[in-house]
């Protein structure tokens, strides 16, 4: 597939870019070399725009189109990587022990610097595009801290689009959906007071184990018992902390967890549910209790007129039986909605093979998903400002 006669060797460029994202991982918002490349490959390409710096680490580049005035347009890539071991055993693996790209963040960059080449070549459009790269999407909220740098008033952006590769579905494929496309983000601390004493003498102490156990078994029943069956609701417990003895029972006992949703109204009512089962359950035994809930990322919420114009793209460049528009919720969440949540926008998934699934030390990007990336980013960028 020749989806640019005019640079025959892009494919092969933007692998190279890659792989070497790939071999040097960087975590959060400490990403220096990484936006040292990517600031340094955007002004190869003549791109005068360019301001780093943006949350830290973020970088926006401007690139005006040849057509005349018209709206500006974001595209929105992440380059953080993940604190994993690589297992992957490639020969670009990478360099640095304890950290990985095992998410596709290093090729999400490597698309849009391509793209960004392609289109500061051709120009075809009105208006402009603002490429977004942004730091700390896996734990840093670094979507949030771009809006609230101003990103979207500063650049004009009037519409806002992601990308992300998908291990499930094959090469030359898209999918998204209408809609809530990613849950929403809520975590909780949970501390259990009880009073500590002697292991053989339980019946002297309020034994915050045993709090907290019953308070794990518990909140299983908001989702099976207190929610809609048709509603979409996960509440996890991913942190147990109690005593060190064999011989002594603690005073307290530390639980944290997350909880995801579709819905922002029942994200609310779940830490309300939670907070009533932990206070309950606490009272009962004759403890005591602190707790903490808050929302870390909205719904990711996916603007029809904009998912239309997507799933255009996309069919741009493959059949209609390649491009998906019912991709099925996720309960994980993203940072692209804080981006989306303040201008229309709409998030796309790529295929990238039946691959390991993300976020596992054997994940690797696939390269052949490399043109179709860069391509769907253009098609896109041309249909949304026809000249």
């Amino acid at each position: 597939m020749n989806l640019f006669s005019d640079q025959i060797d892009l494919h092969s460029e933007t692998t190279a870019w890659r792989r070497y994202l790939h071999q040097n991982p960087e975590l959060g918002y400490r990403l220096e070399k990484t936006a040292q490349f990517v600031a340094e490959k955007l002004a190869s390409f003549g791109i005068n725009h360019i301001e780093t710096g943006i949350a830290e680490t973020g970088i926006v580049a401007l690139i005006e189109g040849r057509g005349g005035e018209g709206p500006t347009i974001g595209l929105r890539a992440d380059m953080d990587a993940l604190p994993i071991h690589e297992a992957s055993n490639k020969p670009w693996s990478s360099a640095i022990p304890g950290k990985m790209h095992a998410c596709g963040h290093d090729g999400h960059t490597a698309m849009l610097l391509g793209a960004a080449k392609h289109l500061s070549r051709t120009r075809n459009f009105k208006g402009a595009v603002a490429l977004i790269f942004q730091p700390a999407e896996e734990e840093g909220l670094g979507g949030k801290k771009m809006v609230e740098a101003g990103v979207m008033e500063r650049f004009g952006i009037s519409q806002v689009f992601g990308l992300h590769c998908d291990p499930s579905l094959e090469i030359g494929t898209f999918a998204t959906r209408y809609g809530a496309l990613f849950a929403g983000l809520y975590e909780f601390d949970i501390m259990i007071l009880g009073t500590g004493g002697h292991a053989s003498e339980p019946h002297k102490c309020v034994d915050p184990i045993v709090v907290a156990s019953q308070i794990v078994l518990g909140l299983q029943t908001i989702v099976s018992r207190a929610i809609d069956p048709l509603d979409s609701l996960v509440v996890t417990v991913t942190s147990f902390h109690a005593g060190e003895g064999y011989n002594t029972i603690p005073d307290r006992v530390a639980l944290k967890g997350t909880v995801r949703t579709a819905s922002e109204k029942l994200g609310a009512s779940a830490g309300q549910r939670i907070r009533d089962c932990v206070e309950a359950i606490t009272r009962g035994f004759g403890g005591n209790y602190e707790f903490a809930y808050r929302s870390l990322e909205p719904v990711t919420f996916n603007h029809q007129a904009e998912t239309e114009l997507a799933i255009k793209a996309a069919t741009d460049l493959v059949t209609s039986a390649s491009v998906s528009d019912n991709y099925p919720l996720s309960m994980g969440s993203e940072d692209f909605s804080y981006m989306s949540a303040v201008r229309p926008g709409s998030y796309m998934m790529i295929g990238n093979g039946l691959t390991p699934t993300w976020h596992n030390s054997a994940f690797d990007f696939n390269d052949e998903a490399l043109p179709y990336g860069i391509a769907y980013w253009v098609k896109l960028v041309e249909r949304a400002l026809a000249a």
